[in-house]
């Protein structure tokens, strides 16, 4: 299986104010990356992820996990007051 460049599955990243009040989600689907994100954490694999919602694709899992790849590359952090 080949793996789709990363600006391909970024494309299946969408943000719509009037879906999930703006949080980013895959391909215009009520399934916010975050959601997805907590699946794989949790220790579901893709398989397991993919069998329980079958509107998914497994691009679609990748693309969530290079969407947190990115927002993760930050040159900086800053500490919020509290």
């Amino acid at each position: 299986m080949s793996v789709p460049n990363a600006d391909l599955l970024l494309q299946r990243i969408t943000i719509d104010p009037q879906l999930c009040h703006g949080k980013p989600c895959i391909r215009g689907l009520r399934y916010p990356v975050e959601f997805l994100l907590e699946l794989l954490a949790s220790g579901m694999t893709h398989a397991e992820v993919l069998a329980d919602y079958d509107d998914l694709e497994s691009e679609d899992l990748l693309a969530a996990l290079t969407f947190a790849v990115r927002l993760s590359q930050v040159k900086q952090t800053y500490a919020i007051a509290s």
